[in-house]
């Protein structure tokens, strides 16, 4: 836990270094596309009132001066499966992304999607002795928390304190500068396989890169689509991409439970391929032009050209109908959202005040997702697109970019987290041999 913790903080203090020298870039490693979008940082910026910029988003600080996006290769569920090949598509996306922001980066800020993402609910309290609460009070709390065995494979990647309680006085956010004799606080802790992390920064390195931030792509992707009010009340952003959906749920502005089903829009495809006997990119096609999951009676007449360059002239002039295709898609799509359901039930989404559902991705793109969804989680559901963030290029301006720009926030504005406090070496939490409480929920 010591190495991880000044690991953390050596890369904050880098990416502090990098942003006060003027430019960063992000780089979003997904599944099905690596996207790189570089950041200058000016200084602030005014915004209108119109505009509806919250306190948690504030794109005040940086404008977009490049981005580029590239296939992605050598990615499966989220993590690296054929080094080379993602190296290659890494450095693709970084040099576009450069060249036309005319600057090199050597920083970047990556988001994470797989590891086997695994969330716990911790919670530490300290006497105070009456007096104001100090940075090193709410240090020696942090380190009072009961850290579960997480494992030797396990690496922390997330800590964030999420709610903090003085005397009788909960849900404070920041509790110094108070006067209280008892300071208590929930900190929600996210682990991933260290494995998936370690091939990421090795592959970053072979692209002279030097890893400045790391964070999961649920988390920003929940950062940048979620409204102020589903943050504070709470909601659940479902990231749809290529390999993996990630599930993020919000409360009182803080990420309080994170976790991923193993499926995406790849799946979709795949199954497209397999059924209608065509090429993986005829099928991404044909999901992209003609897809949906909900059928009408005009799809039993709409015919749709397979297409196809095997020589074979009956085979290439295949016609399928829209309906057929839909009845592909959707037992897909189903099974997805019933998996994403069970994730949302065992996290205790039902007691939140505020049951909002916001799906995101590439893959909520899905013609006919905003009716089924609901049907199926049994909850008000949105598609949601990035916001916050004015001046983005046209192509990241769609739900696919929404954990590319919302790495941007995580870059410009980061919450506190557990290794942004001075913890003294003798207390860094240890790993205790009882199980973490049950998350969040039990502590509010």
């Amino acid at each position: 836990m010591t190495d991880l913790y000044q690991s953390q903080r050596a890369m904050r203090a880098m990416r502090k270094a990098a942003m006060q020298r003027g430019v960063i870039a992000v780089l979003d490693v997904g599944t099905s596309k690596v996207a790189c979008l570089v950041l200058r940082f000016d200084g602030p910026e005014r915004f209108r009132a119109s505009d509806g910029i919250g306190s948690m988003a504030g794109q005040s600080a940086f404008r977009i001066i490049g981005a580029a996006t590239t296939r992605s290769r050598g990615i499966r569920f989220g993590d690296v499966d054929a080094m080379p090949e993602a190296e290659r598509a890494i450095r693709t996306a970084v040099q576009g992304a450069q060249k036309m922001a005319q600057v090199r980066v050597d920083h970047v800020i990556a988001t994470f999607s797989g590891g086997d993402p695994r969330s716990y609910g911790l919670a530490g309290e300290i006497d105070v002795e009456g007096g104001p609460v100090s940075e090193q009070d709410v240090a020696r709390c942090l380190a009072a928390c009961d850290v579960p065995d997480i494992g030797d494979a396990r690496e922390v990647l997330h800590a964030h304190p999420v709610n903090f309680a003085l005397d009788y006085r909960s849900g404070m956010t920041d509790p110094r500068g108070h006067m209280g004799n008892t300071l208590a606080c929930d900190m929600h802790l996210l682990t991933v396989d260290s494995r998936s992390i370690a091939n990421l920064i090795h592959c970053l390195k072979r692209c002279d890169l030097d890893l400045a931030g790391i964070a999961s792509s649920s988390y920003v992707s929940g950062i940048s689509s979620l409204v102020e009010d589903e943050q504070e009340l709470g909601a659940a952003c479902i990231d749809m991409g290529g390999g993996a959906t990630g599930v993020s749920i919000f409360m009182k502005k803080h990420m309080i439970y994170a976790d991923s089903v193993g499926l995406g829009g790849d799946n979709i495809t795949a199954d497209i391929s397999k059924l209608m006997q065509v090429s993986l990119a005829t099928a991404e096609r044909l999901k992209t032009l003609h897809g949906g999951v909900v059928a009408t009676s005009m799809d039993d007449r709409e015919m749709i050209a397979l297409g196809g360059e095997t020589g074979d002239w009956d085979r290439d002039q295949r016609r399928v109908s829209r309906a057929d295709l839909i009845g592909i898609m959707r037992p897909r799509v189903e099974e997805i959202l019933d998996d994403v359901r069970a994730r949302l039930d065992a996290a205790g989404f039902e007691h939140l005040p505020s049951q909002q559902i916001v799906l995101t991705g590439g893959a909520s793109q899905v013609p006919g997702l905003d009716h089924l969804a609901p049907r199926i989680l049994g909850r008000q559901v949105r598609i949601g697109r990035p916001l916050r963030v004015s001046g983005l290029p046209e192509k990241a301006t769609g739900a696919a970019f929404a954990s590319a720009v919302g790495l941007c926030l995580f870059a410009a504005h980061p919450q506190d987290e557990w290794w942004d406090f001075e913890i003294p070496a003798d207390r860094y939490p240890a790993r205790s041999l009882r199980r973490a409480v049950k998350w969040f929920k039990d502590n509010w």
